[in-house]
């Protein structure tokens, strides 16, 4: 795959789902669906699904995954969500029961990025070119 977006999928493990549910819709004002799981799936997981589109090229697709045996946080790969102006949702993520970890940053070139703790304790980014 020469110059193409390799990452498809990402997963962030969570404790309490329905808390994790709402600060990712809070945050980033969409709303997560819940799909049913194959039977070949481990009988513990359950996952909610960030809007996507499995069949766009370069882009990622991803979910909040509960399932016994893995525990949020503490994680070392960090997701970061697309944004128009990062500082909106920087805005929303101590209400939504976060902490903003690095406020708006310039990347120079690169544009902007804030790093949040969601409420499972998982570091995530959000970054924007604005």
């Amino acid at each position: 795959m020469k110059n193409g977006n390799p990452v498809v999928w990402f997963e962030i493990y969570v404790d309490d789902l329905n808390r994790a549910k709402k600060f990712y819709e809070t945050v980033f004002q969409l709303e997560l669906s819940e799909l049913p799981m194959p039977d070949t799936a481990d009988a513990s997981m359950k996952m909610l699904f960030f809007p996507s589109n499995m069949e766009a090229i370069n882009s990622a697709s991803g979910a909040l995954v509960k399932m016994e045996g893995f525990k949020a946080g503490n994680n070392s790969t960090i997701v970061y969500f697309m944004s128009e102006d990062c500082s909106k949702e920087e805005s929303r993520i101590a209400a939504a029961g976060g902490s903003v970890s690095k406020p708006k940053t310039s990347l120079g070139d690169y544009g902007f990025m804030v790093l949040a703790t969601d409420t499972e304790g998982n570091m995530i980014g959000v970054h924007s070119m604005k």
